[in-house]
């Protein structure tokens, strides 16, 4: 019988009950955690709005590259830029870099510019990893209220090629299509 109606502090527990309260406490504990880890992840994505999608303009920056000149992004409009981001950690974005150096060189007059935004903790081994390596194109070094400008940066290599007009027309999280990005970078400066 229970007494809970009347205000009384008797309850009167069934052994199944009993059982199940440890389990259901455990069930109802790991569904809040998952609504609470999640619930930043949502926030931010609401407060990003619609930066880094398609088809949308490229969110503005200024940040001093890594030999401590300031790069503005909205400097290369009429230029088309691929912006990357990357790590020295990262094998995927290492292998990029030798590819984008080369297609810096080769379409750099021709109105293509790259531009690494490195997401290292440690500027100075991003500064050994580049000692070794000739890269003609501008390094910065980002950080996560960078990355949340372009609508979060949550895997490397991430990159963004923005037309001549500052609209984002291909976003790849992880190794993109490379011939497709090739193909988009030529006919973006006439190249065919």
């Amino acid at each position: 019988m229970t007494l809970a109606l009347t205000g009384s502090k008797k309850a009167i527990r069934s052994p199944e009950a009993v059982k199940l309260k440890p389990q259901l406490v455990r069930v109802l504990g790991v569904a809040a955690l998952c609504a609470g880890l999640s619930m930043p992840v949502l926030a931010a994505g609401a407060v990003a709005g619609p930066a880094g999608k398609l088809n949308t303009i490229a969110p503005d920056f200024i940040r001093a590259d890594l030999s401590g000149r300031p790069l503005r992004l909205d400097q290369f409009r009429g230029r088309v830029v691929l912006l990357n981001f990357w790590a020295t950690w990262c094998g995927p974005c290492i292998e990029e870099i030798p590819l984008f150096s080369r297609w810096q060189r080769q379409f750099g007059d021709a109105g293509l510019q790259i531009i690494g935004v490195s997401m290292d903790d440690d500027e100075a081994a991003v500064k050994h990893f580049l000692a070794k390596h000739s890269v003609p194109y501008p390094i910065l070094m980002g950080d996560a209220k960078l990355g949340e400008s372009f609508g979060g940066v949550f895997g490397l290599p991430q990159s963004f090629l923005i037309d001549a007009r500052g609209r984002i027309v291909f976003r790849s999280v992880g190794e993109p299509n490379i011939e497709a990005l090739r193909s988009q970078i030529e006919d973006l400066i006439g190249i065919h």
